[in-house]
């Protein structure tokens, strides 16, 4: 293991390397359909073939968390290989309007954010931590929050001049490309450090039922937040039609996530992750509910500012209770819990009928809603005795 003060890379370049990594992977890999998922449908794409794209990325990404999980391989490779690969999908949904191949790229875009997130986000808080600058986790967060708002950006910007979906689709690809190249050396750099380490204190393959409880809470989770994470700038445009309104949705979403983490990093770091990850679902419960219970433009900004202001909080609080509860093991359980949330999310789009989506998005929503409040019910109660505190 290289010592913390013989390596030339510093803790504020860990920390950059890792946000550009889940900028691109997640940010742009996993979200950008989101904004530019109305661009589609102005081009005819419909609801029901767009929740399909959609899930078919949800189902990559749990195949790729499910990789990590079961083939362990150095946190750098991983990285590296999905942000190569976030890059190729991204450019190539812009370069045609063939359905099948759609399917096939944004499956294979799944796949790669989960890539990038486990190996890179693995990757970046071990670099940190032989640092002694764990604390500095909020920054590697950070990245996800700006990609979407980038991608929203651009999606606003490319609903207001009228720019085609597969414009935004190639300018993205392009900004992925270039973050792979910088991030790449960096990345191999540490391609002794693997992306999912054995537990020394258990057996290999052995979850405690603790770190089962928390699987299966992160799973409900991603059930419950993919709704609106899936359909808040659909349901914008067709309440408001105004790309100048419904377009702001996304990037507010994606302001709210990054500003969240450093919020989090200052004011909660002295609160137990597993009370920060419980309150952030009774919060981002409130956001998915309030479309569903009171349509119009409030609802979605509330939505916007719950969601997305609590979504990375509660992933990033995830892996830090993964670490507590597994220790130097955390790495296999953080890509066991990403293909619950993984699994759960790919339920969640497939829940909404085919209709108006003001209308038929309320029993989901309600629905997933209840999830995030019975994982919380469950992540709050008192525990009759306290878990190990790992480094």
């Amino acid at each position: 293991m290289p010592n913390p003060t013989s390596s030339p890379r510093s803790a504020v370049q860990a920390a950059l390397v890792g946000a550009l990594c889940l900028a691109s992977g997640m940010g742009i890999g996993r979200f950008a359909f989101t904004p530019l998922l109305p661009l589609m449908q102005d081009a005819g794409l419909s609801l029901p073939h767009g929740a399909w794209l959609a899930s078919i990325n949800y189902a990559g990404y749990l195949a790729g968390a499910l990789l990590c999980a079961a083939w362990p391989l150095p946190a750098g490779v991983v990285g590296r290989a999905g942000l190569l690969a976030t890059a190729l999908t991204t450019l190539a949904m812009g370069l045609g309007d063939d359905y099948r191949a759609w399917l096939l790229w944004r499956g294979l875009a799944g796949v790669a954010s989960a890539w990038v997130l486990v190996g890179a986000s693995s990757w970046a808080l071990a670099e940190l931590a032989r640092r002694r600058r764990s604390a500095w986790s909020g920054w590697v967060f950070v990245g996800v929050g700006s990609g979407m708002m980038l991608a929203g950006g651009l999606g606003l910007v490319a609903g207001v001049r009228g720019w085609s979906a597969a414009a935004g689709w190639q300018v993205l690809g392009g900004l992925a490309a270039a973050v792979a190249l910088v991030a790449w050396r960096p990345l191999g750099d540490a391609a002794g450090l693997p992306a999912a380490a054995p537990r020394a204190a258990a057996p290999a393959g052995v979850f405690t039922r603790d770190a089962w409880i928390l699987i299966a809470c992160y799973g409900l989770f991603g059930y419950g937040y993919i709704i609106p994470a899936t359909f808040l700038p659909a349901l914008g445009r067709q309440l408001f039609p105004d790309p100048q309104v419904f377009g702001w949705a996304w990037p507010l979403f994606g302001l709210a996530g990054a500003v969240s983490t450093l919020v989090a990093m200052r004011w909660f770091t002295p609160v137990a992750p597993r009370r920060v990850f419980g309150w952030g679902l009774v919060l981002m419960a409130v956001g998915v509910a309030a479309p569903a219970l009171a349509p119009g433009l409030g609802a979605l900004l509330v939505c916007a500012a719950c969601v997305g202001g609590t979504f990375m909080v509660v992933t990033m609080a995830g892996f830090q209770e993964a670490r507590r509860v597994a220790g130097d093991g955390s790495a296999r359980l953080v890509a066991t819990m990403t293909a619950a949330f993984a699994l759960g999310q790919l339920v969640g789009p497939l829940t909404v009928p085919a209709g108006p989506l003001s209308s038929v998005i309320i029993g989901p929503s309600l629905a997933a809603a209840a999830a995030l409040l019975a994982s919380a019910a469950v992540l709050l109660r008192p525990r009759a005795r306290p878990l190990p505190v790992h480094p």
